[in-house]
């Protein structure tokens, strides 16, 4: 089942691409209202929508609801534990030895003179 949802979402996804990109935008006729041709209005024409705008109405709404499948479909795999949950046990580890202090120049250590 989820295969399927997922075909449907990613086909709907890119109809919806390829619709929006088909359609002109409103803005396109505003040259044409200023003298450079004929045009209803400033913004574009306004009535009633037409079958590419309908189709991408309808396809964003598949993509809406395939994503809420989706969505509702991965929360139902988990099994109530976070991600830490699934994470193996650190191994114990060895604490680290402390370097031996390091003699300077003239044979001794400074050590003793690091305030703690």
């Amino acid at each position: 089942m989820e295969t399927f949802i997922w075909i449907v979402h990613v086909l709907s996804a890119i109809a919806v691409i390829v619709l929006v990109l088909l359609q002109h935008g409103k803005g396109a006729d505003m040259g044409a209202a200023f003298g450079s041709g004929s045009s209803g209005s400033l913004f574009g024409a306004s009535g009633s929508a037409n079958f590419l705008s309908r189709a991408t109405g309808i396809l964003a709404t598949v993509f809406f609801i395939t994503s809420l499948g989706l969505t509702y479909l991965s929360n139902q795999k988990t099994d109530g534990g976070g991600v830490m949950d699934k994470v193996a046990p650190a191994q114990s580890v060895k604490p680290v030895e402390p370097v031996p202090p390091v003699p300077d120049a003239a044979g001794g250590s400074k050590a003793a003179e690091i305030p703690e």
